[in-house]
């Protein structure tokens, strides 16, 4: 009895081997990878007839396994893969911040930050940055309650993220502060010690960076400055990138940018009061979205949808994309993007909605504004501060308003008018509803008599300045061929005279702005 029992067992071990044979033989003739050559097969085949004939035999237990076959190892959770090191992400509720916003969580979420800057590096970014490799402190999609400015311990580092949250400030967060300060102190070492220490023979050969970070990301952040301070403060960094966030409550800046080199914000929205227009309380809108006191910065794709200034900027060479500005209506004393840097504007507005509130340029050098978009009466202001406008295009650009009479670019003389004109033009944008306002201007009149008045006062920018005249007369009269000439220009109008009286119709075109 034992031993049909044992000849049972055996014949069904048989019946798996085969089964699983043929499993692996068919994955091997469909399979590019694990195909099997001729001599292969007959090798398998010759071993599979061995492991039959060992479960022929008498004792049970001189059962032996292929020669092919070698068990695998047990994984082992706690060791990484040969030349890798454990992913280098932090995740702030290990270090005690509260997920739900009930307790503060200041000092967890600083001290994720300090071991983040700790880490170890992997070189160098810029002379004296430490390249920490992509690590990231992870905020886990918890809302936390922030009571004092998170900050790197010191500066040096690059080559870090800080994503996936929200950041709530208390009921006590400094008002001049701001929920993540991308800033050093002044007794702040450049680099940590640790980094230092196993990095000594190179570091003494780097002079020290003169950026505070490099490559710093702010993602998939929402951070609520409960009318207390700021949002996000980037002081002398280079290459950050703010992406995703939205950004609230603040009472100074939602994001301040001074100094530095390249700090990229996109696909962001901000307000102080969240609204979506139209609300009861947009007189009273303060604060700034975003403040750009440096240069080489871009802003693209972003919507401010509350704040007394969408866009601050006083440094040079930015650029603005897909800006949606409705912050504060320009009749409730709001500005959509003010350019405060008289004398070295460089700054390109482009592919931009300014939706009842416009753009404020002091003294413009080198000011691009074009295929954009002006809804609800709002318009462009050239502020005179010494009487400079000098390469500035306003041009392809579509303004829609109300029928109120509003031109569409106007001039601010309250400190004294524009001296130094040149290479200004405000030519070609599309208008209904206002009245246009350009640099270039074109008019027909016909009249039967010898001298045609010209006024180009209602749509010239610049008053009595006139620097270029074209005109052309053609008049059907078959039995004169009159002589005439233009006669006057001043006080932007032309005057055009012939010496005989025919009808005639006269087309001129006239423009300001054109170097002398």
């Amino acid at each position: 009895m034992d031993m049909e029992a044992a000849m049972r067992g055996k014949t069904l071990l048989w019946v798996m081997i085969c089964s699983l044979f043929i499993t692996v033989h068919v994955y091997g003739e469909t399979s590019k990878i694990g195909q099997f050559s001729r001599s292969d097969y007959r090798d398998q085949m010759r071993r599979l007839q061995e492991f039959k004939a060992s479960l022929t035999g008498r004792d049970s237990g001189s059962f032996v396994a292929p020669s092919s076959v070698s068990p695998a190892p047990s994984p082992n959770p706690s060791q990484s893969p040969p030349g890798r090191t454990s992913p280098r992400v932090y995740h702030v509720t290990t270090y005690g911040a509260d997920p739900t916003g009930n307790r503060d969580s200041t000092e967890a979420v600083a001290q994720a930050f300090a071991d983040a800057f700790r880490g170890p590096s992997e070189g160098f970014l810029m002379e004296g940055i430490s390249n920490l490799g992509g690590a990231q402190i992870n905020l886990e999609g918890g809302q936390y309650l922030i009571s004092k400015p998170l900050r790197f311990p010191a500066a040096g580092v690059g080559n870090i993220m800080i994503q996936g949250g929200t950041l709530r400030a208390s009921d006590d967060f400094p008002t001049d502060g701001y929920l993540i300060d991308l800033s050093a102190s002044s007794s702040s070492p450049k680099k940590n010690e640790k980094t230092r220490e196993s990095s000594s023979s190179v570091s003494a050969q780097l002079s020290l960076s003169s950026y505070n970070y490099e490559y710093i990301t702010l993602k998939d952040l929402m951070l609520d400055a409960n009318y207390r301070g700021g949002g996000i403060s980037v002081i002398n960094s280079l290459r950050t990138s703010i992406d995703n966030c939205y950004i609230t409550h603040f009472y100074t800046d939602g994001i301040l940018v001074q100094s530095g080199h390249e700090t990229y914000i996109r696909n962001s929205f901000l307000g102080q009061q969240i609204t979506a227009g139209g609300d009861h309380n947009e007189r009273n809108f303060s604060g700034t979205a975003i403040n750009l006191k440096g240069n080489d910065n871009a802003v693209t794709d972003v919507v401010i949808f509350s704040a007394a200034v969408g866009i601050m900027i006083s440094g040079p060479a930015n650029i603005l994309s897909g800006v949606h500005c409705y912050n504060k209506a320009t009749g409730f004393g709001g500005v959509g993007i003010y350019l405060r840097l008289p004398g070295l504007t460089q700054t390109r507005i482009v592919n931009s909605y300014m939706d009842y509130t416009g753009i404020v340029a002091e003294d413009p050098v080198q000011l691009d504004i074009s295929n954009s978009f002006f809804l609800g009466d709002a318009y462009i202001v050239l502020k005179s501060m010494k009487g400079v406008a000098n390469g500035v295009n306003i041009v392809n650009n579509m303004f829609s308003g109300n029928n109120k009479g509003i031109d569409i670019v106007q001039l601010d003389q309250s400190n004294g008018g524009f001296k130094e004109i040149e290479q200004v033009v405000v030519d070609r944008n599309v208008v209904r509803g206002m009245n246009i306002k350009g640099t270039i201007g074109r008019r027909t009149v016909q009249g039967n008599g010898s001298s045609w008045d010209i006024d180009f006062n209602p749509i010239l920018l610049f008053p009595n300045l006139i620097r270029h005249v074209q005109y052309s007369l053609s008049t059907a009269a078959s039995n004169v061929f009159p002589n005439h000439a233009l006669r006057n220009v001043s006080d932007n109008r032309v005057v055009i005279e012939a010496d005989v009286a025919v009808p005639a119709s006269v087309f001129v075109t006239v423009d300001q702005g054109a170097s002398s």
